[in-house]
């Protein structure tokens, strides 16, 4: 589905109950909705309705000019609540979906019922145009992110689960080679510019934040840190996942998740 703006549209699914809670899911830069798809099933099993969106130019959503910044990325997750009549989600994003559950977190305290933030961080790293400068050089000149969508995956997901899952990893890396190049330059800006740390404390939302143990993104050490800086923060892990727990290890993910958002229902 497709919600208009003026000059670009977002992209969003929605499946499940209308009367069920609302969990909304936020994907990993250069991701789309697709990412969640191992969780809905066991979401609208368990009596949740499952909110996916597509991050600006990722997916299905139009790329307006960049760059952008995580507050109005987390606004458009409030745009899409608000036209589908929803005034209170749980949240669920992992990476830069992490952190615009933080900014949710921040400055919509009264719209989101629990937090469950996934190998993201809480400030742009200290190396972030070392590490995303070459990135964006290789995808300017290729007009595309076909150069980097191997070693993209490479971070992303053990080998172990390409061997056993061929058909959803080749899924994912075309999706990565798919996304658009002002998307993927704008959203990485955003997550080159922000720093939640000293905001974190007056975050009361109950708030688990998780890692894959194997993630080169962030140790479980880093991300353990960061659970603590909340108000009532919680931490979790997926040990011998990489960036994308969710998928790696699906059934115990979900139970997590579940539990989670059993208990703060």
């Amino acid at each position: 589905m497709l919600l208009p703006l003026a000059g670009r549209n977002i992209s969003y699914d929605i499946v499940g109950s209308e009367n069920a809670p609302v969990v909304v899911f936020s994907h990993s830069l250069a991701a789309d909705l697709g990412m969640w798809a191992e969780q809905v099933p066991a979401l609208v099993a368990a009596g949740y309705r499952a909110l996916r969106m597509d991050l600006r130019g990722h997916g299905g959503s139009g790329a307006p000019p960049g760059p952008y910044t995580i507050d109005q990325l987390a606004d458009d997750v409030i745009l899409v609540l608000d036209a589908i009549g929803e005034q209170q989600c749980h949240f669920v994003g992992l990476s830069i979906g992490g952190m615009i559950g933080q900014s949710l977190g921040i400055r919509y305290p009264g719209r989101v019922k629990s937090l469950m933030l996934c190998d993201t961080q809480a400030a742009s790293p200290a190396d972030a145009a070392s590490r995303w400068g070459p990135r964006i050089e290789a995808i300017l000149k290729a007009n595309s992110l076909e150069p980097i969508a191997d070693a993209t995956m490479a971070r992303w997901l053990t080998a172990d689960y390409k061997k056993a899952h061929r058909g959803r990893w080749q899924q994912i890396r075309d999706t990565i080679a798919g996304c658009t190049p002002a998307g993927y330059i704008g959203c990485a800006q955003a997550i080159g510019n922000f720093n939640f740390i000293k905001q974190l404390p007056s975050v009361k939302t109950p708030t688990l934040v998780v890692c894959g143990t194997d993630d080169p993104a962030g140790s479980p050490e880093e991300v353990r840190h960061i659970a603590s800086l909340f108000g009532n923060g919680t931490y979790g892990e997926f040990v011998g996942a990489r960036h994308l727990p969710n998928m790696e290890q699906p059934d115990a993910f979900n139970a997590m998740l579940i539990q989670w958002i059993n208990t703060h229902k």
